[in-house]
């Protein structure tokens, strides 16, 4: 299926956030896009998941056009997302937050419940290595963790592709190291990723595609090599790319 974005463009006022933007994101694969703080990631992801309209441009999941739809349509069809800011249900458990996710998706995107929510949320706990902190209330966890439990929140709804605007924040190496190996698995089942990442090394061993994003116009497109190589790229952002935020 994966997801394809075409000449999109978004104006706020006067100000263009974002002219004539194409990227791929395929199934099977994890796809970066990076860019200074304002290049427009997170307005990218506001027009693909129907929360930001487009002024021209086209988004498709598979061959599905998803031009006026909703968000809750498009999460229908196999969207799934996860935000900057980490909100989790505080005085849940890591447990009852991914079932509650589980629920809340067979009720709004099947008719019947094919699989209980509560052995969904067993199967993310093993898949993520949560299990030692299944009983932890969501507000005791450390934020490397309570990612972790985000994105098994989103896909707890069975997404076709993934948007992860900033998983890895806040994690530590080990935390990260551990975030890569979950991404993998995710590409390897077939999943589409899309990952809006500061950190640099972690895109770079992850994808096979970076897409770079620079005053609101694709600069470059390519892998990781291609990418850090690229003159343009270099000049614009991979200078500051070992401790430069990506907002």
């Amino acid at each position: 299926m994966g997801l394809e974005v075409t000449d999109v463009s978004v104006h706020f006022g006067g100000l263009a956030a974002l002219t004539d933007v194409s990227l791929q994101a395929p199934d099977g694969s994890i796809t970066g896009l990076i860019g200074p703080n304002g290049a427009g990631k997170t307005t990218l992801f506001n027009v693909i998941m129907g929360m930001q309209r487009a002024a021209s441009g086209t988004v498709r999941l598979g061959e599905r056009d998803l031009q006026g739809l909703s968000p809750h349509r498009r999460a229908r069809l196999g969207l799934g997302r996860t935000f900057q800011r980490l909100e989790l249900f505080g005085t849940l458990t890591v447990r009852e937050n991914l079932a509650v996710a589980a629920s809340m998706g067979q009720r709004r995107f099947t008719r019947t419940d094919t699989v209980h929510p509560q052995a969904v949320a067993e199967s993310l706990l093993d898949h993520l290595g949560l299990t030692s902190v299944a009983e932890v209330r969501a507000d005791a966890l450390p934020t490397g963790t309570g990612r972790l439990v985000e994105l098994g929140r989103a896909m707890a709804v069975k997404p076709k592709v993934l948007l992860l605007d900033e998983p890895a924040s806040g994690q530590d190496s080990e935390e990260t190291t551990r975030f890569a190996l979950v991404l993998r698995g995710l590409a390897d089942d077939g999943l589409a990723v899309l990952l809006v990442e500061h950190d640099m090394e972690l895109v770079m061993g992850v994808c096979q595609q970076v897409v770079v994003l620079d005053y609101g116009r694709v600069l470059f497109t390519g892998d990781p090599a291609a990418v850090q190589e690229d003159p343009a790229v270099q000049q614009a952002y991979l200078g500051s790319l070992s401790g430069a935020p990506d907002g």
